[in-house]
């Protein structure tokens, strides 16, 4: 019998405690997974309704949003790196200590369910109360707002940080065989996590609960994650496992991602990825409309593409090839060029798709799959060989790449896109993994030292595949002909036609176009007046129709724009804009309509109020809310009316949008649109007098009659009132499909989310 046909006892013995190991391994591998799932999906949640609530309280800006942002990203970076030290400094602890910690940590996130949105609340009315109106300016009033919200939400964005080292300091202390890849088996569930969390938010809880209650219902899963987490470290499961105290040997690299070099690729990484993600708004924005649904498709195939490439990453690793081999790295950052520059394809107006959102989703899946997924891949890779599972230089890794996450948007919003456009800037955004791949992929490491090799040939055929894209591809501009475009850090703006038939556009969106309804929408709430009306206040400038009519009266005519490109084409569309602009009684600010208000203490006779279409678009409930009327119902004078557009849509949004009004003035009344569309709402503090057409015309100044038929239908103002009064609807009519208690708050954006209403409507 041959000596090797028994195992012996010694073999025998090491193979049952490398088996014990391997159980023991998993035993506590499982539970962080769970954590890191929940709490994934939690802190994405977290990020959309904070980013919301700020809205609604500080204005729908770009400066806004970037302060939530980059907010929200800086305390991951901080908490990340201050817990790297703290893991490292308690190394000696038991694990139970540092589970501990992090189920601290996860407990105060919980309570930003409740402290959030009063905190939010409480410092619009403090920075009110301070007198933060237009003496301040708008930069002053963005500063004092950042410094709030930078003081409500970093300490929970610190908290949300500092779980990955702590855990991975826990994970060392238990499974020190399994701790050299731990970050990547954190980040796949964290990453997953957040992928359900995009569309359990963006497409069921919002709808379901509002912001507030989905807010609440997130708390209370992280306190539950919290508390199963304590428990772990107080019962027997945390003292169990242990005996596994040597981690596993580090692989030698191979490749030319070492050193420096990791730190480096991290950072940049980072920095496209955030930057291109708001290219992408812009690029794919006319094919899936600017719905709430739109952005939430956008975030969701983004981090399903990158939870696959982190998934792939995974299970190289349980296979034992958790490093790339050779010039493996310098392939991958390679390819990231052309990946980048798909969406220029993607986006190319003469790309086949379907119609629809369908059609739209299949665009945004082609166009930032591949990048994503090959990102997803790369990071975990990244921050585990930097780290081995040191919770120390992995904490300072990813905050390395949180760093280029805030810096991405900044980057892309305020210089990139206003300066070179989509096409440019992502050109701009991939010369770095192109770059890098030219430089680093002739060389190899052999004995950690970096020798040359023959030439790059898979570097060069990626600038050749960029370039093709870039010189073969054509932007959506581009398919109206005569066009004017314009871009800054909100959007791209579109202007084209000629004549009569004009239009404008925004991110590929129809804005509006020239018609008599815009006019009415000023001359209507102005001739109700019943003494001459000295100023008016136009909310969203668009082609600047109803500004133009309410200087035809002779007064101060103001008007508010969010898109600063915007006013910029209001020559475009009248050709007498340059004349109007030089009226000193001509004013145009360039903000959001409602933060503009919050921050003014100027009054008018006149609110004409006209939200870009269509009433399901983002951010659209924040001009039609309960809370936007009493805010703009101050700054009415006592005779004062206000005049909201409604251009049509489901009847029961169109209900709520009316019991807002009605809520919040005790006089209405409605008129159809002059077209056979829409409704002309009139809402004051008084009784709206009764008038015929003749005495709304007798009212006219000569050159506001001039401008009320310029365009017809009718020959006359008398004949263009009659067909607005002929077609008055009994308010009551409109909002019986609301009762009072269902008109439309900021909290509850029923024009936004309708998806599960559409839905259970059809079964």
């Amino acid at each position: 019998m041959s000596l090797h046909s028994h195992r012996s006892p010694t073999g025998t013995a090491s193979a049952r405690a490398a088996a014990q190991q391997l159980e023991v391994s998993q035993r506590v591998m499982r539970p962080f997974w769970a954590f890191f799932l929940l709490s994934g999906f939690c802190s994405l949640v977290y990020e959309v309704v904070w980013l919301r609530l700020a809205m609604a309280q500080f204005g729908v800006t770009t400066p806004m949003v970037s302060i939530v942002l980059s907010v929200f990203m800086a305390g991951l970076a901080l908490g990340s790196w201050g817990a790297g030290l703290l893991a490292r400094r308690f190394a000696q602890l038991p694990a139970a200590r540092l589970i501990r910690l992090y189920a601290g940590a996860e407990f105060v996130i919980a309570t930003s369910g409740l402290v959030v949105p009063a905190a939010l609340v409480w410092g619009r009315k403090l920075l009110a109360a301070w007198g933060t109106g237009t003496e301040w300016g708008s930069g002053g009033y963005y500063l004092a707002s950042g410094v709030w919200v930078g003081a409500v939400l970093l300490p929970f964005c610190v908290c949300m940080g500092s779980t990955f080292p702590l855990a991975m300091g826990a994970i060392r202390g238990l499974a020190a065989r399994e701790s050299t890849h731990s970050f990547s088996h954190l980040y796949v569930a964290n990453v997953m996590g957040a992928t359900l969390g995009t569309i359990a938010s963006g497409f069921i809880l919002i709808e379901l609960f509002g912001f507030r209650g989905t807010l609440t219902l997130t708390a209370a899963l992280n306190a539950i994650l919290a508390a199963c987490a304590l428990a772990m470290s107080l019962g027997g499961t945390a003292r169990a496992l242990g005996g596994d105290t040597a981690p596993a040997r580090p692989t030698k690299r191979r490749d030319v991602l070492a050193g420096w070099r990791i730190l480096a690729v991290l950072f940049a990484s980072g920095l496209i990825a955030m930057a291109m993600e708001l290219i992408w708004v812009r690029e794919f924005t006319p094919y899936l409309g600017n719905v709430v649904y739109a952005f939430s498709s956008i975030l969701a195939l983004y981090l399903i593409a990158t939870f696959s490439g982190s998934a792939f990453y995974r299970v190289r690793v349980r296979r034992g090839r958790g490093i790339l081999q050779g010039s493996s790295a310098s392939v991958l950052l390679s390819s990231l060029g052309p990946m980048g520059l798909l969406p220029l394809i993607a986006g190319d107006y003469r790309f086949p798709s379907p119609q629809g959102l369908g059609g739209g989703v299949l665009r945004v899946a082609i166009g930032i799959g591949p990048l994503c997924l090959a990102l997803g891949f790369l990071t975990p890779l990244l921050v585990d060989r930097w780290s081995s599972g040191d919770p120390k230089k992995a904490g300072s890794a990813y905050a390395v790449n949180v760093v280029g996450c805030i810096l991405g948007p900044l980057v892309a919003a305020f210089v990139l896109l206003p300066l070179l456009g989509e096409r440019w800037a992502l050109f701009l955004l991939v010369l770095a993994p192109l770059f890098a791949g030219l430089l680093w992929g002739s060389q190899t490491f052999a004995a950690g030292r970096a020798t040359h090799r023959g030439p790059p040939g898979v570097s060069v055929v990626a600038v050749g595949f960029s370039l093709l894209i870039m010189f073969s591809t054509i932007d959506f501009e581009k398919s109206f002909p005569g066009s004017v475009v314009r871009r800054d850090s909100t959007a791209t703006v579109t202007a084209w036609g000629q004549g009569r038939d004009k239009h404008l556009l925004v991110n590929g969106m129809g804005m509006t176009t020239l018609t008599p309804i815009t006019k009415m929408m000023a001359h209507l709430p102005l001739a109700f007046q019943d003494s001459r009306p000295k100023s008016a206040l136009t909310v969203c400038l668009g082609m600047g129709t109803s500004f133009r009519s309410s200087l035809s009266w002779g007064i101060d005519a103001t008007a508010v724009e969010l898109v600063p490109s915007i006013p910029l084409l209001f020559g475009f569309f009248h050709n007498d804009a340059r004349e109007l602009l030089h009226l000193p009684r001509a004013h145009i600010v360039v903000d959001d309509g409602r933060r503009f208000l919050e921050r003014s203490s100027d009054t008018y006779d006149a609110i004409i109020v006209d939200p870009p279409p269509p009433p399901e678009a983002a951010g659209s409930s924040l001009l039609y809310s309960r809370e936007f009327y009493e805010v703009a119902r101050s700054h009415l004078r006592p005779n004062g009316i206000l005049q909201q557009w409604i251009p049509g849509g489901e009847p029961r949004v169109i209900a709520a949008f009316a019991s807002a009004l009605w809520a919040s003035f005790p006089y209405v009344r409605a008129f159809g649109g002059m077209e056979g569309w829409g409704f002309h709402l009139l809402a004051s503090m008084r009784p709206i007098p009764a008038a015929t057409a003749a005495q709304l015309a007798a009212r006219l100044p000569a050159a506001a009659a001039r401008d009320l038929v310029e365009w017809g239908p009718a020959a006359t103002p008398e004949e263009e009132f009659a067909l607005v009064l002929r077609n008055e609807v009994p308010v009551g009519t409109i909002t019986e499909a609301s009762p009072p208690s269902k008109a439309l708050v900021d909290d509850r954006p029923i024009n936004e989310y309708y998806l599960l209403r559409g839905i259970l409507g059809r079964w």
